[in-house]
């Protein structure tokens, strides 16, 4: 049973407190009559999300940076959090460098700590709950895609897999074209000022935590459409061009943690999307297009040069992977 079953089966229930719940990047509240509040919230397991001796400054960081990420998927603007820690031990030096690279991002995006928990743990377990605001009917949902849209991503994809498999020693290009990939593992970029300036123009968004074979499906799901993507369209850094196409596809297109955003847009988008991208100096590339389904279930076909690809390609998912 692979993670979004298990919640499914046993934690998604009715409700009525909420506009929007489990299924999407953050749950909707009424904040008031102009405004709603997204919640989202993210655990990290140490062994599982990081390695024991990731720099405690980075994870800080990175513990902020992927809720900030979800708000930004929902175009929302980021208002506080709240932190719970399990921690082996209160090593002090540990702490400060946590809390540095913690409150730094915190800072930059005027979200502050409000509250939590700490208590003793045999591992290191981190989770953030944050929450943002959008104008009411405003958050960007996984459910709005349509046919004919067509599928952008932000900035470049498989940096933080190439730089992992670096690290574990499965993947050996020089350190000084890798460094930039081990910048985006360790401290990812939340593009909240992107999902903001998109919101207005776009059908549909999510983050890539999982991957684009991961996540995409997502919103095909909740859209209840079939997609397109080009694989020699993908963006991909320098350090992961050297790579060959095969590897750095399945990079690209399987690996996790680039908290880059994955969206869909109307066709007749594409020039103030362009001037977005512009305004951000952030490159957002066209890969896909909305079709649509031609069974019972949507699909996610790929393409290599314009005809189906014989690749095969799966995201992660938790309680499924070694």
């Amino acid at each position: 049973m692979g993670e979004f079953e298990l919640i499914k089966r046993y934690f998604k229930r009715p409700q009525s407190v909420a506009r929007v719940g489990i299924g999407d990047d953050c749950a909707i509240f009424g904040l008031s009559p102009e405004n709603e509040i997204c919640i989202t919230s993210d655990l990290l397991v140490q062994g599982h999300h990081f390695l024991p001796d990731v720099s405690p400054q980075s994870l800080g960081h990175k513990a902020l940076a992927v809720n900030l990420s979800d708000l930004a998927a929902m175009g929302a603007q980021p208002i506080g959090f709240l932190l719970s820690l399990g921690l082996p031990n209160t090593e002090e030096a540990w702490l400060a460098a946590f809390a540095k690279g913690m409150f730094a991002l915190a800072e930059q995006h005027n979200c502050p700590l409000v509250g939590g928990d700490t208590t003793a743990s045999p591992i290191i377990l981190i989770n953030i709950t944050a929450w943002g605001q959008v104008r009411k009917g405003g958050g960007i949902l996984r459910s709005g895609a349509q046919i004919g849209d067509d599928i952008w991503v932000s900035g470049t994809v498989g940096d933080a897999g190439l730089a992992l498999a670096c690290r574990k020693g499965q993947i050996h290009i020089p350190l000084q074209d890798a460094r930039a990939c081990f910048t985006r593992m360790d401290y990812p970029t939340p593009r909240v000022n992107l999902g903001l300036a998109l919101a207005p123009f776009i059908n549909s968004m999510i983050d890539l935590s999982d991957g684009l074979a991961g996540d995409l499906p997502h919103i095909l799901k909740a859209s209840d459409h079939s997609a397109q993507v080009e694989l020699t369209a993908l963006p991909v850094c320098p350090a992961l061009a050297q790579l060959s196409f095969v590897e750095r596809t399945r990079l690209a297109v399987c690996a996790g943690d680039d908290y880059e955003l994955l969206f869909t847009a109307p066709d007749t988008q594409r020039t103030q999307i362009q001037q977005i991208a512009k305004q951000q100096s952030i490159p957002l590339t066209l890969i896909g297009s909305i079709v649509p389904k031609l069974g019972a279930e949507p699909k996610l076909e790929w393409l290599e040069n314009g005809q189906r690809s014989t690749f095969e390609f799966h995201g992660f998912q938790h309680f499924s992977e070694p």
